[in-house]
């Protein structure tokens, strides 16, 4: 089963603030991720933010699952995106 991502507007500005480099490797990674995504994900202990998290080098992919659905809502560094 396949899953569709769907970037919310706050994960779209974040994406919009990073690198080139960075952002073809986020992007080639969560096409990846999206085959079968519980499998690297690790649930998050507090869910305010969002259910699960890939970890992405030093970035991290906070997301939701709805159905057939990824639905992605922030991306950010590792330091930044828990605040």
């Amino acid at each position: 089963m396949s899953y569709k991502p769907l970037y919310t507007k706050s994960a779209f500005n974040d994406i919009k603030k990073l690198d080139t480099v960075t952002k073809k490797r986020i992007k080639k990674k969560i096409e990846a991720l999206s085959l079968n995504p519980i499998v690297k994900a690790k649930r998050l202990v507090n869910p305010i933010i969002g259910t699960y998290r890939w970890r992405i080098g030093n970035f991290r992919v906070v997301f939701d699952l709805d159905g057939n659905k990824i639905i992605i809502l922030r991306i950010g560094h590792r330091r930044e995106i828990y605040k």
